[in-house]
C-alpha cells in the first residue's frame, strides 16, 4: 500500500524535508533545535524523491491523476516524526514561558557611571577676587587639574514596578560624596512615578539635565546658588499625560545636605517643597524632535532653622545661598553666609527652551524673598535675591540637542559620525569628525540686599563641544566677568566695605560615560 505526499504535506513538515534534501544541506550544519533536519529524515525525503512519480502503463503520464506516493512504512515513519517535532515545539514554548515568568520575579540591573577631568586656568584676577578665593589679596587662584565626577551607579527594576538606583562619586577618594540613592515605584496611575530618598530637587532645568548632556562646563550661578548641589532627602512624584505635552513634578525634602554622612539629626525637621509644571506646546515628530519649544514654571517653600547658629542642634537647615564664579574655584565668591533669624524662605521662577534645527536658545530666571527676625545684630529686613542667564548654541556640523519629553530635560546628543583616525589597510590614513558646537551665555546674579553683602555681578561663557562619540566629548570654556558688593562670608572688614573684583578664566573638560 502507498500514500500519496500530498497527505503529509498537509502536516507542513514534508515540503521543508524535501527543498533540504533536493538543496544538498547537511544536516550536521544546519541549525535545527528539534531534529527536523535530522539525517534520518534526509535520507527517507531522498528515498522518497528517488521513486518518482509513477506513470501509466505505455509509458505515458496522466498530469491529472500520477501523483508522488510514498509506502506505508515510510508514511508512518515520517509522522512519528512529525508527532515529535511538535511534541518538541510545544515543549520548548512551555520552556520559554517558564524562563520569561522567572525573569518577571527577579530584579534587573545595570552598572554604569561617568569620569570628567578638568584643567582650569585662571588668567586673570585683581585684589578682589584674589581676597575672595583666598583670603589675601595679594594670593592669586592656583590654576589647577581635578577630577571633577568619578561615579559609579547601579540601577534597575524589582518586580513587579519597583525602581531602585544608588550613585556614588570618588571625584576625592578620600570623601565619597552620594548622589542618587533612591528607590521607587512606576507605572503608577496618570503616568507617574514615585521616587523616595536622596535625589534631586525639581528646581533649575540646567541643575536637572545630566552633568553628561549640559552644554557648558559648570551650571549658570543662579541655578547653583538657588539649588545648591540639587540633591535632598526626600520624596517626589514625577509624571506626564498621556501626549506628553504637560509634566509634573512635586515633593518635600529636607533641607540639609547628607551627601557625605547620610545622617540628619535635629530637634525639628526643618523642609521645603518644591513643584515644577512643564509644557511641550510643539515637538516636530515629523523631523525627529529636531524643533521643540519648553516651557516650565518652578517654585519653592521652605522652612529654615532660623536660629542654628545660637541652639545645640546638630542640623544645618540653614538659608545660605552661594556659588563658584562657573569654575571650579577653592570658595565660592558669590556667598551670604548663614542669614541669623532667617524663618522662611519662597523660590519662583520660569524655564525657556527654544530649539530649531541646529540652534538652541535657553534662559531661566529665579527669584527668592526671604523673611527674618532681627538677631545677632542684624537687621530684621526682608531680603530679596535673584539671578538668571541666557544661552545660545549651534552646531556647526548639523546635529541638534534631542529633547526628552517625559522628563521635561534634554538629551543625549549623537554625531552625525564619530572622531575616529585609523591607518588604512590600502595605505593612507581615515578619519572621522565627530560633532562641533559652540554656544555663549550670559548670567546675572544678585545676592547683595539690605545689610547682606553676598555679591552682585555678571559673567560671560564662551563655549566650544566637541563630542567624539555620543558618549565622550571636550569641553572648552572661556569665562569673563566682574562682581561687586561681595565678602559677606569672609572677614568683618570686608563685610563692612564690600569686595569688587574682575576675573578671567579658562577650562577644559575632558568626558567619558558608559
Amino acid at each position: 500500500m502507498k500514500f500519496k505526499l500530498r497527505d503529509i504535506g498537509a502536516r507542513i513538515v514534508m515540503p521543508t524535508l524535501a527543498l533540504v534534501a533536493s538543496s544538498g544541506i547537511n544536516p550536521l550544519h544546519a541549525q535545527d533545535p528539534f531534529g527536523l533536519l535530522s539525517t534520518e529524515n534526509v535520507a527517507l525525503v531522498s528515498a522518497v524523491t528517488d521513486e518518482g512519480v509513477q506513470s501509466e502503463p505505455g509509458g505515458t503520464t496522466d498530469e491529472s491523476e500520477s501523483e508522488a506516493t510514498v509506502p506505508l512504512a515510510d508514511y508512518e515513519k515520517l509522522l512519528k516524526r512529525v508527532d515529535d517535532i511538535e511534541e518538541s515545539w510545544t515543549a520548548h514554548q512551555e520552556s520559554l514561558a517558564e524562563e520569561s515568568a522567572s525573569k518577571k520575579k527577579k530584579s534587573s540591573w545595570k552598572m554604569s557611571g561617568r569620569v570628567h577631568l578638568d584643567n582650569w586656568n585662571f588668567l586673570e584676577s585683581d585684589a578682589g577676587t584674589n581676597f575672595l578665593e583666598t583670603g589675601d589679596a595679594t594670593d592669586d587662584p592656583e590654576d589647577r587639574w581635578d577630577f571633577r565626577r568619578i561615579r559609579l551607579e547601579i540601577s534597575g527594576d524589582v518586580p513587579n514596578n519597583m525602581i531602585f538606583r544608588t550613585q556614588i562619586d570618588f571625584n576625592n577618594p578620600a570623601i565619597a560624596e552620594m548622589k542618587d540613592v533612591f528607590l521607587g515605584f512606576t507605572n503608577l496611575p496618570n503616568n507617574q512615578t514615585l521616587l523616595i530618598g536622596n535625589q534631586k530637587r525639581p528646581i533649575g532645568l540646567d541643575h536637572l539635565n545630566s552633568s553628561r548632556h549640559n552644554v557648558f562646563m559648570e551650571r549658570p550661578l543662579a541655578v547653583e546658588t538657588f539649588n545648591e548641589d540639587a540633591r535632598r532627602l526626600g520624596i517626589c512624584m514625577h509624571g506626564h499625560t498621556d501626549d506628553f505635552s504637560y509634566g509634573w513634578h512635586y515633593g518635600a525634602f529636607l533641607l540639609e545636605n547628607i551627601n557625605t554622612d547620610g545622617r540628619y539629626r535635629g530637634d525639628t525637621q526643618e523642609a521645603g517643597f518644591y513643584g515644577r509644571l512643564t509644557t511641550n506646546p510643539w515637538y516636530d515628530n515629523v523631523s525627529g524632535g529636531r524643533g521643540y519649544y519648553h516651557f516650565a514654571l518652578v517654585g519653592s517653600l521652605n522652612n529654615t532653622d532660623g536660629d542654628g547658629q545660637s541652639d545645640a542642634d546638630d542640623n544645618a537647615n540653614e538659608a545660605r545661598f552661594r556659588t563658584r564664579p562657573l569654575a571650579r574655584s577653592d570658595s565660592r565668591w558669590w556667598n551670604t553666609g548663614r542669614i541669623a533669624g532667617a524663618d522662611e524662605y519662597q523660590q519662583f521662577g520660569y524655564e525657556s527652551m527654544l530649539n530649531i534645527g541646529s540652534v538652541q536658545i535657553t534662559s531661566e530666571y529665579f527669584g527668592q524673598t526671604l523673611q527674618r527676625d532681627a538677631v545677632g545684630g542684624f537687621a530684621g529686613d526682608d531680603l530679596f535675591f535673584h539671578g538668571g542667564y541666557i544661552f545660545a548654541s549651534y552646531f556647526l556640523t548639523g546635529e541638534h540637542i534631542p529633547y526628552n519629553r517625559a522628563r521635561g530635560t534634554i538629551d543625549r546628543v549623537k554625531p552625525f559620525e564619530n572622531f575616529f583616525l585609523v591607518d588604512r589597510c590600502c595605505g593612507g590614513t581615515g578619519s572621522g569628525m565627530g560633532a562641533l558646537a559652540i554656544a555663549l551665555r550670559y548670567d546675572y546674579l544678585d545676592l547683595s540686599d539690605s545689610d547682606i553683602q553676598g555679591g552682585r555681578g555678571w559673567a560671560m561663557t564662551a563655549g566650544v563641544n566637541w563630542y567624539w562619540t555620543a558618549y565622550s566629548k571636550l569641553q572648552t570654556n572661556l569665562i569673563w566677568g566682574e562682581i561687586n558688593n561681595a565678602g559677606e562670608d569672609q572677614a568683618p572688614s570686608a563685610a563692612t566695605t564690600g569686595v569688587d573684583g574682575d576675573f578671567t578664566i579658562l577650562g577644559m573638560r575632558y568626558m567619558i560615560d558608559f
